[in-house]
């Protein structure tokens, strides 16, 4: 098989690139070592920059998101036993969209579908070939039979544990991480928010996040510590921890529900430089992961797919490779923008081990002063809502 581009990973990312170049008429094939189903099952975060509503619109596939998602215009900061509401509309001009992780690719696939890109799951042992080369090429198995796609270029859309960092020579990637001394314990309900928006709790017990996935559907975490067994958190015992740490006024008004998914994530930071290799692009989390406190995991991926797909346009409209040869400076210096953003949102309103009360004070002296700075709340709702492609 040829194509010009190979995308390992049908994610969002993979998806997203893979609708973009179809959409201008530039052959693709998505690879994935799963099923459609599994990656259907895979529940996600869903708070949506602008960028990334815009580039799901220009693939196509934003009538449902537009339809059932909710725009937010603004997030509660709450500390102090006070919620502190950023005017996230007012201070930066724009709002986020909160829409599933899960519902954007659902919605991609289709689009996928519909327009008869070609996705090949279940495909055992992908592997990325001579990407340092003049001709890549991809190889996987499927139901025991060898297959090899070349290409032009590959994309490595397939996440932090995925084939393609790994295919890079240690010698050439060079890795910067910062792993949290905690988690965050969460669950899925089908009960109403709390809150018609997000709330960021700081509470000497430690942090907590009130979020939504609808109108009916809450997603709440709680911070843990990285050792906590998800089997000795029974659904009470979860809602009464989290009550612990909201306002009061929040704490009386929750309703609470069986949930349906429960777990613990661990927090950490990590790029890899660069994010070009030859013929091959890392793309969002296979280059990148952050903390969820920032809500920019699945928009710095929108934000790779943006830079790459514009170089591969020009590259194969203008026969220009200024755009790819820019993409890994272009995609890292906007990366490295929301690491320091997640890092800030993570520090700034989580229990830290080590820190006592010096450290909470400290924390309620930041949290005052940038709920009652003009300048600070305008900063963190820039960073919020996105910064400029």
């Amino acid at each position: 098989m040829r194509t010009k581009v190979a995308i390992i990973g049908s994610g969002p990312s993979g998806l997203l690139l893979g609708q973009l170049l179809t959409n201008a008429g530039i052959d693709n094939v998505i690879l994935d070592r799963v099923s459609r189903e599994y990656i259907l099952g895979r529940v996600r975060a869903g708070v949506l920059e602008e960028g990334t509503v815009g580039l799901i619109d220009r693939a196509g596939a934003g009538e449902r998101m537009h339809r059932e998602g909710l725009p937010h215009d603004g997030v509660s900061l709450a500390f102090d036993g006070r919620d502190h509401r950023i005017d996230l509309l007012g201070l930066s001009g724009k709002r986020v969209m909160v829409y599933g992780q899960t519902e954007v690719t659902h919605d991609l696939m289709d689009r996928r579908r519909q327009t008869g890109g070609l996705s090949i799951h279940d495909a055992e042992h992908v592997a990325p070939h001579d990407f340092d080369s003049g001709a890549p090429y991809v190889t996987y198995t499927k139901d025991g039979v060898a297959h090899r796609i070349d290409c032009d270029f590959i994309a490595g859309c397939d996440g932090f544990h995925g084939v393609s960092r790994r295919a890079v020579p240690d010698a050439a990637l060079t890795t910067y991480e910062r792993i949290y001394p905690f988690g965050w314990l969460g669950i899925l309900a089908d009960v109403p928010p709390v809150s018609h928006e997000l709330i960021y709790a700081n509470h000497p017990r430690g942090f907590a996040l009130c979020s939504q996935r609808s109108a009916s559907r809450s997603r709440y975490y709680i911070q843990c510590p990285l050792d906590e067994n998800v089997a000795d958190w029974s659904d009470d015992r979860f809602y009464d921890e989290l009550r612990r740490r909201l306002p009061a006024e929040h704490a009386q008004a929750m309703v609470t529900g069986p949930s349906f998914e429960k777990s613990i994530a661990p927090l950490r930071s990590f790029v890899a430089e660069p994010m070009r290799f030859g013929r091959m692009f890392l793309v969002g989390d296979a280059a990148h992961i952050v903390p969820p406190t920032g809500a920019k995991g699945l928009n710095l991926a929108a934000s790779d797919v943006h830079y790459l797909f514009a170089g591969l346009e020009e590259y194969y409209g203008d026969r220009s490779a200024a755009g790819i040869d820019a993409y890994s400076e272009r995609a890292l210096k906007r990366v490295w923008r929301a690491v320091r953003f997640s890092w800030s949102m993570t520090t700034m309103l989580h229990r830290f081990p080590d820190t006592g009360e010096f450290g909470q004070k400290i924390q309620e002296a930041e949290l005052d002063y940038l709920v009652s700075s003009t300048a600070a709340s305008t900063a963190l709702a820039e960073n919020y809502v996105g910064l400029p492609y």
